[in-house]
């Protein structure tokens, strides 16, 4: 396996028991139930869905409009 992509596995393997760290810690010592980790979750992937569909649809329009706008 060649050095970067260990270094790439190495990265993304210690971010999510970081963020693993971080949730249990919520948990445990602040008492947050975790069906309210799980809603905040989705509504966190809801909100970067529509962040994502309006940026594609920003582009779209950006498209069509250079489009129009160099066509003779």
């Amino acid at each position: 396996m060649a050095r970067s992509r260990r270094r790439y596995l190495r990265t993304l393997i210690l971010g999510l028991l970081a963020m693993a760290a971080l949730v249990w810690g919520a948990v445990d010592s602040f008492d947050i139930p975790p069906e309210r980790i799980w809603a905040m979750f989705l509504m966190t992937l809801s909100v970067v869905g529509l962040l994502v569909l309006a940026a594609a649809l920003a582009a779209a329009l950006w498209i069509g409009l250079r489009r129009l706008s160099t066509r003779d």
